[in-house]
């Protein structure tokens, strides 16, 4: 049974690996100069980071399944709290690239356990608080990472500077890990006798595969490469679906064969590729278009961020009456936010002059978020906590990076032409795909995301 302080240990969690995604955005200046570092060990900095984070998150998620959650949880915490020291002690660029690979595997081992914690702690109207829960913080992190980094970078805590914001994880995982074992409950898969290693290098593989030439086939312009990487990650996956299952596979197939998994991926692939997207072209607009600094477009995203807290709060209350249609109205909400912005943005209106639209579209975020994972979880069972968690984490990071690589295509297409163009044909693109996710969502099953449908199937899972 869950205890009060179950849900805030285990978010604590999440909210440190996906701060680390946006603060480090900041960081990237300050590092460069320091460590001397050049264009390519900058970027893998960052690509670093969520290559290993992304490939992985499947093997954690079967690691929780077998070995416990709880354990896995705060072996991941542990790695990833030493991995951050190792980021913020890095004496020069090539060590902290290994850091951050090695804070990325770590992350790709917590992350998933969080879900999974969730999904078989909690049950009914409790779980979809707690997904909403998970949903808000995430999001909140992903907002506000890059305000948390200019403040840091700016006020240069004990002359730390840049390094203070991978230091800052420290404290907060040292907490984590003092509580979890009193706080979290243990829970495995009943059935998970052992894990299938062939399979687990198999979609490790493939998802490296994919994951690679996304995150760097736009700054090396798409050289060949990128396409044999490509057919490569097309082949494992192939490989990977057509072989023989063992006892006690990676993923169990049955998943793929429910309609509110299936069809909520998707949805959930969406809503990524359109946020992700949306962050990095913003963020460029404001401090290359409109020419604020790091700390001054951190508060850019400040009415984001209050939109996205206010909806996420409301979120529920309508999904219990609404299902589906929530994350539908989400979508609408963000087409209508990002629209307001488009025109504004046309007329060169002063950045005061967005807060609004900013508003908007931060609520539509918050409207659809939590709904969306509550009917990615919606009828699993508890021995699939761990895999169905991997998978939406997966998912996530898939779709942050096809979104960032489609929106790149678009904006860095027509940037000669200046920042606020290339902003606006950005956004073009971000309210067609924020319509696609309102036209996904009516592929849901009736009655999707409400808490009366968050009852598992089955009661399978064995506490430790």
């Amino acid at each position: 049974m869950p205890r009060s302080g179950t849900l805030p240990t285990v978010l604590a969690g999440v909210f440190i690996t996906v701060l680390d995604f946006f603060i480090v955005n900041v960081a990237i200046p300050s590092t460069q100069r320091d460590l001397h570092a050049g264009p390519t060990a900058t970027e893998w900095v960052v690509a670093g980071y969520a290559l290993a984070y992304g490939s992985g998150l499947i093997l954690g998620g079967r690691l929780g399944d077998v070995h416990g959650r709880r354990r896995m949880f705060s072996l991941g915490t542990a790695l990833f709290t030493l991995a951050s020291v190792a980021c913020g002690l890095a004496p020069t660029a090539t060590a902290l690239v290994v850091a951050r690979v090695a804070q990325g595997a770590a992350a790709a081992l917590l992350s998933p356990q969080v879900l999974a914690i969730i999904r078989t702690a909690y049950s009914g109207p409790a779980r979809s608080r707690a997904v909403n829960a998970y949903a808000l913080t995430m999001g909140l992190a992903a907002v506000f990472g890059q305000l948390i980094g200019g403040v840091l970078i700016h006020a240069d805590l004990f002359g730390l500077g840049w390094r203070a914001c991978f230091l800052l994880n420290v404290p907060i995982g040292i907490t984590v890990l003092a509580v979890a074992r009193r706080m979290v409950p243990e829970s495995r898969a009943a059935d998970a006798a052992r894990l299938d290693l062939p399979g687990a290098a198999l979609i490790t593989s493939a998802l490296a595969a994919t994951l690679l030439p996304l995150i760097e086939g736009r700054e090396q312009g798409w050289p060949a490469w990128t396409w044999v990487s490509f057919a490569a990650s097309a082949a494992l996956f192939t490989v990977f679906g057509r072989r023989r299952l063992p006892h006690s596979p990676l993923i169990d197939p049955a998943l793929f064969r429910q309609r509110a998994f299936v069809a909520g991926l998707f949805t959930y692939l969406a809503f990524t590729m359109g946020m992700a997207a949306y962050f990095l072209i913003f963020a460029l607009y404001v401090q290359q278009g409109r020419g604020l600094d790091a700390l001054e477009a951190g508060f850019a995203f400040v009415p984001i961020g209050a939109g996205y807290l206010a909806a996420s709060l409301l979120a529920p209350r309508l999904a219990a009456r609404l299902g589906r249609q929530v994350i539908a109205i989400g979508g609408l909400t963000r087409a209508v936010g990002l629209a307001a912005l488009l025109v504004m943005a046309g007329q060169g209106a002063a950045v005061g002059w967005l807060v609004p639209a900013l508003i908007v579209d931060g609520i539509g975020m918050g409207l659809a978020l939590g709904p969306i994972m509550t009917t990615v979880l919606a009828g699993v069972a508890q021995k699939h906590a761990g895999s169905a968690a991997s998978a939406l984490t997966t998912v996530q990071q898939v779709g942050g990076a096809l979104g960032v690589g489609a929106v790149g295509i678009v904006y860095y297409g027509s940037v000669g032409d200046g920042v606020p163009l290339a902003f606006r044909h950005g956004l073009i693109h971000l309210i067609v795909v924020a319509l696609v996710l309102t036209a996904l969502v009516q592929l849901l099953p009736r009655g999707a995301g409400k808490p009366s449908a968050l009852e598992p199937s089955a009661r399978e899972g064995a506490p430790a």
